[in-house]
């Protein structure tokens, strides 16, 4: 007998507080229509002082659980995807799982940059199909304004702050759940998108911070030529490896970094605009959330139902970037 991971329940959280485009240039040298133009983004949400990620988590979480009837105390495992974790330690999993009461789970945090949600997927989902658990929770939340230098005009317009969040359960049915994943990495890339300070190597200092070494820093042509190619190749591959006719997939769910991407991307597959899911307009590039913030719209939206072929792609720093191909269970 075979088992394989479902999803069985979807939530997600945006912070209230919108930053416009518009906002952005009363703070830097730039304009609504160099924004879009080159990014898709309009605005973005930002979480306001005082709150982390492990807020936002903890409220995608419980909207997740809601959806698929199962209480906290059900919950076995928590796998948190973060680069922005409330401290070091303890993990953000933990002050989720301490947030919304799932007092027989643990928990860990990974660090996959932008892929992150799809390899906590994909490490949840080993799980479920060793037997070993039966219900897992996985949350993307990523807090990107408390690194982000808002007098950097090539950075600041691309962040944002949300979290979405996935129950993983076992099925036997293997028309239905992950079908499969593809996951890669390659470190050269460690050069062109990074965070210097904070960790072992540059700890925090008056140097640091008077460098700005605690905030993101991109180079942004490197990055969209290898994240083009990335994002595209690896889910032509997962299409092509499992047999799928492209005209089969109903909903392309991307990671939302760039819309330029995103296009470059489903024009390989030959994807009408209607099967490929975009909200970076509303949202920016929340990292770890995109893709299940994506997913958790889609379902409420009702653009998605049982049977529904849906396939995830990221590319992120590190590098990292990966593909998730699923039949949609509920």
């Amino acid at each position: 007998m075979t088992i394989h991971a479902k999803i069985s329940g979807v939530g997600h959280y945006v912070p209230p507080r919108v930053l416009t485009n518009k906002d952005l240039e009363k703070i830097v040298e730039t304009s609504d229509e160099w924004i879009q133009s080159r990014t898709g983004i309009r605005e973005r949400r930002i979480l306001e002082d005082g709150k982390g990620s492990s807020y936002m988590g903890a409220l995608a979480a419980k909207l997740a659980l809601e959806n698929a009837e199962i209480s906290p105390q059900e919950i076995e495992l928590i796998v948190v995807a973060t680069v922005t974790p409330d401290m070091f330690f303890p993990s953000t999993a933990c002050l989720v799982q301490e947030e919304i009461g799932a007092k027989n789970a643990w928990g860990v945090d990974v660090n996959g940059a932008c892929t992150g949600f799809l390899y906590a997927t994909a490490m949840a989902a080993q799980f479920i199909e060793s037997g070993r658990y039966r219900k897992v929770l996985v949350v993307g939340s990523d807090k990107m304004s408390a690194i982000t230098d808002y007098t950097d005009r090539n950075t600041c317009i691309l962040f944002g702050d949300a979290a979405g969040a996935i129950v993983l359960e076992p099925t036997e049915n293997p028309q239905e759940g992950i079908m499969d994943f593809l996951l890669k990495s390659d470190g050269s890339g460690q050069n062109f998108l990074y965070m210097k300070g904070g960790g072992s190597l540059h700890p925090a200092t008056h140097e640091t911070v008077d460098n700005k070494m605690h905030y993101i820093y991109q180079d942004g042509r490197t990055v969209f030529k290898f994240a083009v190619t990335g994002m595209a190749d690896i889910t032509e591959e997962i299409v092509r490896k499992n047999n799928i006719d492209p005209q089969d997939i109903k909903l392309f769910i991307p990671h939302q970094a760039n819309l330029r991407i995103i296009d470059a991307t489903a024009k390989r597959l030959k994807l009408p605009d209607e099967k490929v899911l975009i909200n970076i307009h509303r949202y920016g590039n929340t990292t770890a959330a995109t893709i299940p913030l994506g997913l958790s719209e889609a379902y409420y939206d009702g653009r998605i139902q049982q049977g529904d072929i849906l396939v995830f792609a990221a590319f992120g720093a590190g590098f990292t970037w990966g593909s998730i191909l699923l039949r949609w269970a509920y």
